[in-house]
């Protein structure tokens, strides 16, 4: 299909431009973005290298633009990565321009990778427990970085590093295939040389010594080392149930056992009203598989997006054909009969348990580092013993929005906390500042959230829910603490700024 947007290798007026505002193009068969800002013109591709949204309907904040989706940020000058989910770094273009009109040159060779000069001292190896979000992103961090010394990736996983989020998501329902799963090729391991450890588990940390310990026997020293140990799956007893029908859905192994099941599965129970829950629902409802989802909760996701969004996931669920049992739980099993609390009786192939995760904080347990179940440290997300730094869902970071110690398990702030550890073991003194942001996806709906809210007094819906176009912002003491949105992608991004905007306040 020909594009039918301008030819920016043709050239366009150059007050087509509106200033921070991307226009959108195509150089050949690629679609290409222009930004002006003031007299400098910056042209990228214009698709997000994570998801592939278009950067054209983004946020442009100084010299970098943030993609509508998932809230990834480039650099308009290279094109480099500057916050996760995005990965990889987009192209930049030569612009020129004549007289009152712009064109789009050549594309432009990628920025080459800077050793780090001037920041003191560059650790001799860096040791990273865990191989989820927060601990690749350091990983690959570190050598965006420049940083040429040892890194040791070790996971107790059996699978490299994979994109979890799409476990309840796509491969679930089945649109993913496995190829799409892994987050980097075995090439880029060796290429980086990344020595990734997988199905090793560490049991001791010697925070004094700076030493590893596996359960293999294996010792292993380091000079600086990230703890990014994540969170494994609340572990449920229902009377009667058989060890494997109560699935998990925490690990790409998790996954594919449910996956597995499908095959001859009619009905599931789905126990917890969770995001985890109710995307395996909506995941199970495209494989046309009946789906009934118990919760103890009057409202599903109530403690979290508040009554009124809650209830609007609830309809849109039952819209689909999922069936809510709320205010219960499961007391027993019997064969393939779900019992619940309520008197009411189920049949079910099997049943996925979705109710929490627990943080993963025995390895810092053991060596002193924790404190009410997670793992403290500063505002450079290093913990109380130099040179460890702990990043994902076991960190508590102190807050300058909420003014609260948080910890908070989305992935985009896992990856976001390990490309700042991974900064900071080199020396950059970064303050963790970035706004937390997650996504769900149901049916044909996308929630986006910004900020962190476990407390509020006040919600304020703006637009209509059941036009699917609105946003709902959470605040305590008249303050705004986080926002969520419907069909307002751009608001989203403009609300994460202006909550940077009163947190950088807040560090004056």
């Amino acid at each position: 299909m020909a594009p039918t947007t301008p030819d920016l290798a043709q050239g366009i007026p150059f007050d087509r431009l509106t200033e921070g505002e991307p226009f959108l193009g195509h150089v050949g068969e690629k679609e290409v973005i222009v930004v002006r800002r003031g007299d400098e013109l910056f042209a990228i591709d214009a698709l997000c290298s994570h998801y592939h949204a278009n950067l054209a309907g983004g946020l442009v904040v100084d010299d970098t633009i943030r993609c509508p989706m998932h809230h990834a940020c480039f650099n308009l000058r290279t094109g480099v990565v500057l916050r996760a989910p995005a990965l990889d770094p987009v192209a930049c273009w030569r612009v020129e321009r004549l007289e009152d009109r712009i064109f789009v040159r050549e594309k432009l060779p990628a920025t080459p990778r800077v050793a780090p000069t001037s920041r003191g001292k560059v650790p001799a190896s860096v040791v990273i427990v865990g191989g989820g979000a927060a601990g690749i992103a350091a990983a690959a961090t570190l050598r965006r970085e420049g940083y040429e010394n040892a890194i040791t990736l070790i996971s107790a996983d059996d699978t490299a590093p994979y994109d979890r989020p799409n476990l309840s998501k796509d491969y679930l329902a089945g649109t993913a295939p496995e190829e799409w799963m892994p987050l980097r090729s075995a090439k880029f391991y060796a290429r980086n040389k990344i020595d990734l450890m997988l199905g090793a588990r560490a049991t001791q940390l010697d925070a004094g010594r700076k030493q590893l310990s596996l359960a293999d026997g294996r010792e292993i020293p380091f000079d600086a080392l990230l703890l990014a140990t994540g969170a494994d799956s609340v572990r449920v007893s229902i009377p009667g149930a058989a060890p494997d029908y109560v699935c998990y859905l925490r690990t790409f192994a998790d996954c594919r056992a449910i996956v597995a099941k499908l095959g001859g599965a009619r009905q599931v129970v789905i126990l917890g009203a969770s995001f985890i829950g109710l995307e395996a629902a909506v995941s199970l409802r495209a494989r046309g598989i009946a789906v009934h989802v118990v919760g103890r909760e009057p409202v599903p996701m109530e403690r979290v997006l508040g009554p009124q969004l809650g209830q609007f996931l609830k309809q849109l669920h039952e819209s689909h054909g999922v069936v809510f049992h709320l205010g219960t739980t499961i007391t027993g099993v019997d064969n393939r009969t779900v019992h619940l609390g309520d008197g009411t009786s189920l049949e079910a192939d099997f049943v996925i348990a979705g109710v929490g995760a627990r943080p993963s904080v025995d390895l810092a347990e053991k060596a002193g580092l924790t404190t009410d179940n997670a793992v403290p440290v500063d505002e450079h997300l290093q913990t109380r013993a130099p040179g460890i730094y702990a990043a994902g869902d076991i960190a508590q970071w102190p807050d300058p929005v909420s003014g609260d110690r948080i910890r908070v398990e989305h992935w985009v702030v896992a990856q976001r906390q390990g490309e700042v550890a991974a900064r900071n073991m080199l020396g950059a003194g970064e303050t963790f500042a970035a706004v937390p942001f997650f996504w769900s996806q149901h049916y044909d709906v996308a929630i986006n959230y910004v900020g962190h809210a476990t407390r509020w007094d006040e919600i304020e819906v703006s637009g209509d829910l059941t036009a699917r176009d609105c946003a709902v912002t959470y605040r305590r003491a008249g303050r705004t603490l986080a926002v969520a949105t419907v069909s307002r992608d751009r608001f989203n991004l403009e609300m994460e700024a202006a909550l940077e905007s009163s947190q950088s306040q807040s560090l004056d």
